[in-house]
């Protein structure tokens, strides 16, 4: 396979974990590319502190930023700014959603469908258009049991919470778009930290145990919801952002869907005793039935606080596995392979154990009065 040459390309959705990956990566790998960002103005501060830390040939020279928002008319551009995106972008990474489970349906309505709507739209007034990425998630297949394939999408499935919903919509229109478009669909599993330095922008989905584990105290046994014996669907995000960057430059990939998932993934009950091995602390013992742990979520002054934990506590016994045959297939010989959970657990124990104590330090001298 012939190396594609390097892209104009558009990347939304900062200031996501997903698109500052994506982001480095682009401007790493491609050095003679040219780079279009897409940021609404509230975060264009912090965009311009994250650039200035890629250690990249001339990331200035080669990076617009353009002050928009996917929700809104022709992105929320000028005129002049959305004809040259329309005459110069050869590849578009489509990254911004909302991806909390506990968002309201109307900010996911137009986050998640109107604004991939916008970007499609945009998408078919390219004229140099070699691909458009469109980053969907495995969890499109909702309440479904058993093997999903990565062909399927609509069949009949229910939906636990309203981020699948609108995933789901959203991925049916890039579907619909895909008989006149070049583009490809990514599915990543729960995404979590570097595999090589366990690195994370927040701590939610499996992360709400794990800093439990870590935290706790050396003769305290966690009980686990359920049984714990459904998968826990964990992927890297530098495995993702690689694949995608991958795939999407593999003339093969166009019009295809990839789940960027563990061909192998470990039950939840194995993900939590391996943690809790890497943190020196004891497994987790026993159980605490599902409908329980999620009454008490649900009672009266914990909805809010509950929202991700309990859409988390949903899919922990939730017995689905993802076929990743196109992904393997198209990524043999390359080198990329999702890496095993107990090959890079260490990476993230520590990464979280680094995190916590420096939170905690900070709250002690917060807190700490010389003169009291």
């Amino acid at each position: 396979m012939s190396e594609a040459p390097a892209d104009t390309t558009l990347v939304t959705g900062f200031p996501a974990f997903t698109a500052r990956r994506m982001i480095r990566k682009v401007l790493e790998a491609e050095p003679g590319g040219k780079l279009y960002l897409l940021v609404r103005p509230k975060f264009r501060v912090a965009l311009d502190e994250f650039l200035s830390s890629i250690d990249a040939r001339d990331v200035r020279g080669r990076t617009t930023v353009l002050e928009g928002d996917v929700c809104d008319m022709d992105l929320g551009l000028a005129g002049g700014e959305y004809r040259a995106l329309a005459d110069e972008v050869t590849a578009i990474y489509h990254l911004a959603a909302i991806y909390f489970p506990g968002v309201k349906r109307d900010v996911a309505e137009r986050v998640n469908v109107d604004g991939t709507r916008a970007v499609l739209e945009l998408a078919g007034e390219c004229a140099r258009l070699r691909r458009l990425a469109h980053f969907s998630t495995a969890e499109v297949s909702g309440a479904r049991a058993g093997v999903v394939l990565e062909e399927e999408l609509d069949c009949d499935q229910s939906f636990r919470n309203v981020y699948e919903e609108t995933k789901f919509r959203a991925e049916k229109l890039v579907r619909e778009a895909s008989r006149r478009l070049p583009i490809t669909i990514l599915r990543p599993g729960v995404i979590v930290g570097d595999s090589r330095t366990g690195e994370i922008d927040k701590f939610d989905g499996p992360y709400y145990l794990t800093v439990l584990i870590v935290a706790s105290p050396l003769d305290v046994h966690l009980p686990l919801p359920g049984r714990g014996s459904a998968p826990l669907h964990l992927v890297p995000i530098d495995f993702v952002i690689d694949a995608a960057h991958a795939l999407c430059r593999d003339p093969r990939a166009v019009g295809k869907t990839f789940h960027l998932t563990d061909p192998a993934p470990f039950a939840a009950r194995s993900v939590y005793e391996l943690i809790a091995r890497h943190a020196e602390k004891k497994p987790p013992r026993g159980t605490i039935p599902t409908a329980l742990a999620r009454a008490v979520l649900k009672a009266p002054g914990l909805e809010r606080l509950a929202r991700a934990p309990l859409a988390f506590l949903e899919s922990f016994n939730h017995m689905v596995l993802y076929n990743c045959r196109n992904t393997l297939a198209l990524l043999d010989g390359t080198g990329l392979r999702c890496p095993p959970f107990d090959g890079y657990v260490e990476h993230l124990v520590r990464y979280v154990r680094e995190v916590h104590d420096a939170r905690r330090r900070k709250l002690e001298e917060e807190v700490f009065d010389p003169f009291d």
